[in-house]
């Protein structure tokens, strides 16, 4: 298979290490319902029926666009392959950063979990319209998701990504505009997303609306393993580091603290992108673009900054996604400009190493990936923007990843009439069928 490999032909310094589409300010009402045709590939030779009863979850992604923002979701098979299946409206509109430097190129919002699933439900922002949309997943048949409720507004501008406890049942998402920062809702499945109390916090990054970027703009949400504090990551712009935020969240009633406790990478770290939780460890594993990736250790007294460590990974372009395999034990982290996959260890004393790296097609663009466990076997989706393409790995063991398919779904997209462009795309997400 022949992709499309167009790629970020110039980055200066780090503000185009993952640059976006120059746009002007846009209005952020919402949009009506555009008429595109909902893509649906049935696998050949199955009735509908025997089609649900093959599918083993589903792995999601969205195609930003400025008229119209789509979740695209692609049925997971029992051997980890995927067929793209359905597009369905979030009722938004997508967004773009403003680069600062440098060519056009993916990663439009500058970051990880635009797209996030929780419990049984699927979480999407939409930067263009200043809002979260919420659906439910049909859990025997993961590709057929519905909107619960209407979009809401994120109370600021051009959210970027989004975070779910399921012990709180609260979503929290995290503006990047001008009128930044971070804003909670209770989850309704009836409903829908539903505003709290007291959990609206700013982050002062005296942004645009969209943002002007990579430097100064948020990275990633998460909760932290136990969902007793809420992180942020925000970048720097060299050679001032960046920052993770965090906030307590309040047992009783998911408010959070008024002010944040920032802990700032160690010596070399400048723009943290990606967090993940490291299992059974207070500390999360955070990509930082400039260097590689860094620990930080959260198990110091609860209103102390974290400590951190950095781990360089030698020839990087642009680390900047990652997550977490149960099968392994290991990460898995995805660089835009070498289009690599690098798989990393921590071990119980939370000192990192490389365990060893996976090229992907040249000028592919890796950007947002996910892992799926299925049948206790675990499979890694990377969404490589500017080949269209959604590339599956499979994960036996530490070490020993495999690619096992790659899916170019812009025909499918063209042929059912959506639109979809390699600049445009963002997120990524599994479900899996219990």
């Amino acid at each position: 298979m022949k992709f499309t490999t167009a790629f970020i032909s110039s980055f200066v310094a780090y503000s185009s290490i993952v640059s976006a589409l120059p746009v002007a300010p846009r209005q952020y009402a919402e949009v009506p319902t555009p008429e595109v045709p909902t893509p649906e590939v049935p696998t050949p030779g199955c009735t509908p029926d025997q089609q649900n009863n093959t599918v083993a979850g589903a792995v999601y992604f969205m195609t930003n666009e400025a008229n119209g923002n789509f979740i695209v979701a692609s049925a997971i098979s029992a051997d980890g392959t995927i067929t793209p299946t359905e597009a369905v409206y979030t009722g938004g509109k997508g967004g773009h950063g403003t680069p600062a430097a440098g060519d056009a190129g993916p990663d439009p919002l500058f970051t990880q979990d635009s797209v996030k699933v929780g419990n049984n439900f699927l979480f999407a922002v939409n930067a263009g319209s200043n809002s979260l949309s919420m659906f439910k997943i049909n859990e025997a048949n993961p590709t057929d998701i519905r909107l619960v409720g209407m979009p809401v507004d994120t109370q600021g501008e051009f959210p970027v990504a989004v975070a779910f406890s399921p012990k709180m049942n609260m979503a929290c998402v995290v503006n990047g505009g001008a009128v930044d920062g971070v804003a909670c809702f209770s989850v309704d499945e009836n409903k829908g997303l539903v505003p709290m109390a007291n959990s609206t916090r700013a982050l002062n990054l005296k942004q645009t609306t969209p943002p002007t970027g990579p430097p100064n703009t948020v990275s990633d949400i998460i909760f932290n393993e136990d969902e007793t504090k809420l992180l942020v990551a925000v970048k720097g712009v060299p050679p001032t580091p960046g920052r993770i935020s965090a906030f307590d969240v309040n047992p009783q009633d998911g408010s959070l603290s008024d002010t944040s406790v920032d802990s700032t990478p160690s010596e070399g770290g400048v723009v943290p992108f990606s967090m993940t939780n490291i299992p059974g460890k207070n500390a999360v594993l955070n990509t930082d673009a400039a260097v590689g990736f860094a620990v930080y250790d959260f198990s110091k007294a609860a209103d102390a900054a974290a400590t951190s460590t950095i781990i360089p990974i030698e020839g990087q372009g642009a680390t900047c996604w990652s997550n977490f395999s149960n099968k392994t034990g290991t990460f898995f982290l995805t660089d835009i400009i070498t289009s690599t996959v690098t798989e990393v260890k921590v071990d119980d004393n939370l000192a990192g190493s490389i365990v060893k790296q996976y090229p992907l097609a040249a000028g592919s663009g890796t950007i947002d990936n996910a892992i799926a466990t299925i049948n206790g076997n675990d499979f890694l989706y990377v969404l490589s923007a500017n080949a269209t393409s959604i590339d599956v790995m499979s994960l036996p063991a530490a070490g020993e990843a495999t690619s096992l398919q790659t899916v170019d779904f812009s025909p499918l997209a063209a042929q059912a009439g959506l639109v979809v462009n390699k600049i445009d795309l963002q997120g990524m997400a599994v479900f899996v069928k219990q």
